[in-house]
């Protein structure tokens, strides 16, 4: 059985901390560097999520949907839930957030940051998604 539990975490966290980043220009109280400051955390949050995420779609698609040759690969794991149906969104959506946590792989400032940030709320609208799909629950 599949535990959807660090999935769940890191995608809560992930939702969390990108709603502390949206509110942050309407809060005074924050400096311009508690603002990249968030940014930063959202984009390390992503990261750590997505990684959940993919790992996680791995184990489903062996063990819920019976592929033992699942490849121990993002993209290639992300093209296969995309032909057995996982995603709302396109493939070639699904591509564009690899390529994103690929890009920001230690660089969190600039305009790889900016590309990262720009794509967040639909992968955390996608991300629910699939969480509800694999799992079978509805997202709190």
């Amino acid at each position: 059985m599949i535990d959807y539990d660090k999935l769940k975490k890191s995608l809560k966290h992930l939702e969390l901390q990108f709603e502390n980043l949206q509110s942050a220009d309407t809060r005074p109280e924050l400096t311009d560097i508690d603002r990249e400051g968030i940014g930063e955390s959202v984009i390390q949050r992503f990261e750590t999520c997505y990684e959940t995420l993919w790992k996680t779609l791995r184990r489903y698609l062996i063990e819920e949907i019976g592929l033992a040759d699942a490849p121990n690969s993002p993209k290639p794991i992300l093209k296969l839930a995309g032909q057995n149906d996982l995603f709302a969104a396109t493939v070639e959506q699904w591509l564009k957030y690899a390529d994103a946590r690929v890009s920001t792989a230690h660089d969190y400032s600039g305009e790889k940051a900016e590309e990262c940030l720009t794509i967040m709320a639909d992968f955390i609208d996608d991300a629910i998604g699939l969480y509800q799909t694999m799992s079978g629950q509805t997202w709190e």
